[in-house]
């Protein structure tokens, strides 16, 4: 497949006529071939226009024939081969192993949607029969259903190019859900970005389905972002970023005539609570074990561990020994682009240069210009409650440790987080009542709690939540990973006495779609 550097406006191919954007090669800086056309005020209100077009006829479209798009989809991105596989590794200085594992990742999400809608328990049909003798007023028929909230603009990730970003998790759980898509591709990996984006635009024409349920624009400013945000046909935005971008994008949306919902996944540093008896037990091992996940990926993870709270004494004398040796044997790593690299340099400069902090281990030194070196520095409580600074996210592997006299302590730094995507409890069978103390505090302040692993691994399943309470998404009630991701794309219309021939099938009588339905408030199939 050729990458042209042209913008996908439902089955139109368009070049931008705005300012071009071009891939940097991670590992060397230099720029790429081709440059890729920015889009317009008329592309925006064009691939708008396109999606409300396609709006109503797709989102009645049935689940079985949205199933099988999303398995084309599938299809169609494994079968661009290894030339998708080698544009990524270019353009984000990825390895090959992870860029596969990715690729299958965002394949397994357009299939597991694809299951989800099969199964139907997705639709929410609740039904309370009429009750015509009932004393003393009569009830309605009052039959309820999801229905997709319309057209959603997606915003690609610059740490995840393939399952974040054009055919990711957003962009599958939206079209699940019956809402037309319109991408904004990140401007990292442009390449990427029109190879998935072709794939999908073809399986959109092999389904037979309305050319507006999929465009993608690039843009390196605020006419794009920005604009589609304002659209007042977008009805709802996918976002993965910073938090700056993610809450320039919330004041937009929130300041329209009909404001909308933004699920924008922002700022986490995924605090990891070692518990004394773990410590006592396996110190050096967590460490070990700690540094792995900080490194994975240049620590280009939402879920990076970046905050490490113990107890003072010599078990955190031996994690630290053990992390420090784990860090030296860790090579410096291409980052994903120039911008992420100089923020992430100044992160660490401004922990190294605070004289409440010490540096207590470095990784590998850089050997080119594009890499980072990780870093691990330690503070104590009283310093960490003082300085809200050092609560800041440093995006890549860097990590702070956080000095505690006793568990009293660790309770009160925990209370005073921000809101995070993940918490890790390392304990034992002796610190249960420990951690049980713990747990209220973190449900509070994260959407998933950890034990005896680390956070850098997110499964794609039913029951895995990718979120958590503002800054690490914008709403904590949802999820950008797993089957109940759909739900954000959904809201419920109740129907009053409605003649069966109006009714859609999944709340007519006898159930022709044989779902899960709640039949006067029992969950039943009849």
């Amino acid at each position: 497949m050729t990458i042209t550097g042209e913008m996908l406006l439902g089955a139109t191919v368009l070049r931008g006529t705005d300012k071009p954007i071009r891939a940097v090669e991670a590992a060397t800086g230099q720029p790429m071939e081709p440059a890729f056309g920015g889009g317009t005020a008329t592309d925006v209100d064009r691939a708008c226009a396109l999606a409300w077009a396609a709006f109503d006829t797709y989102r009645e479209t049935t689940p079985e024939a949205r199933a099988a798009f999303l398995e084309a989809c599938a299809q169609a991105i494994l079968d661009i081969g290894d030339e998708l596989i080698t544009r990524a590794m270019a353009e984000s200085g990825l390895p090959r192993g992870r860029l596969e594992g990715e690729r299958g990742r965002t394949v397994g999400q357009l299939r597991l949607f694809a299951a989800e809608l099969r199964e139907g328990g997705w639709i929410g049909a609740r039904i309370d029969p009429a009750l015509p003798d009932r004393k003393p007023l009569p009830r309605p028929d009052l039959r309820l259903r999801q229905i997709p909230l319309g057209p959603v603009a997606v915003f690609g990730a610059s740490n995840f190019p393939l399952a974040f970003s054009v055919g990711g998790g957003d962009t599958a759980s939206a079209l699940a859900a019956g809402c037309p898509v319109v991408v904004k591709a990140h401007s990292a990996h442009p390449g990427t970005s029109e190879l998935v984006g072709r794939a999908i635009q073809s399986a959109v024409r092999a389904s037979g389905l309305p050319e507006g349920v999929f465009s993608m624009l690039f843009g390196s400013g605020q006419v794009v972002g920005q604009g589609l945000v304002a659209d007042p046909r977008i009805k709802a935005v996918g976002f993965t970023g910073s938090r700056a971008g993610g809450t320039a994008l919330m004041k937009t949306a929130a300041g329209r005539p009909e404001p909308i919902p933004v699920y924008a996944e922002m700022s986490s540093i995924n605090p990891v609570f070692l518990l004394p008896e773990a410590m006592a037990a396996r110190a050096a091992a967590i460490g070990k074990g700690f540094v792995g996940s900080l490194t994975l990926g240049a620590g280009q993870f939402c879920t990076n561990p970046g905050l490490v709270l113990a107890l003072e004494g010599p078990e955190l004398d031996t994690f630290l020994g053990a992390a420090t040796e784990a860090l030296g044997g860790a090579p410096a790593q291409t980052m994903l682009t120039p911008g992420i690299l100089k923020a992430y340099q100044t992160g660490v400069a401004h922990l190294a240069g605070n004289n409440r902090v010490r540096k207590v281990a470095s990784g590998g030194l850089a050997t080119a210009g594009t890499q980072g070196e990780a870093a691990l520095f330690e503070t104590t409580a009283a310093h960490f409650m003082d300085d809200p600074a050092l609560a800041e996210e440093v995006f890549g592997a860097a990590s702070l440790v956080i000095r505690c006299p006793d568990v009293e302590t660790m309770l009160r730094l925990a209370e005073g987080l921000e809101g995070q995507l993940t918490a890790t409890i390392q304990m034992d069978e002796g610190d249960l009542e420990a951690a049980r103390r713990l747990l209220p505090v973190l449900e509070r302040r994260v959407g998933r709690i950890l034990v005896n692993g680390y956070p850098t691994g997110v499964e794609v399943s039913h029951a895995m939540v990718h979120g958590g309470p503002y800054p690490s998404t914008s709403d904590g009630r949802s999820t950008s990973v797993g089957s109940l991701a759909i739900a954000r794309f959904l809201r419920p219309v109740c129907y009053q006495d409605m003649p069966e021939a109006l009714l859609p099938p999944a709340l007519r009588d006898g159930n022709p779609m044989g779902i899960w339905r709640r039949l006067d408030g029992t969950l039943s199939q009849d």
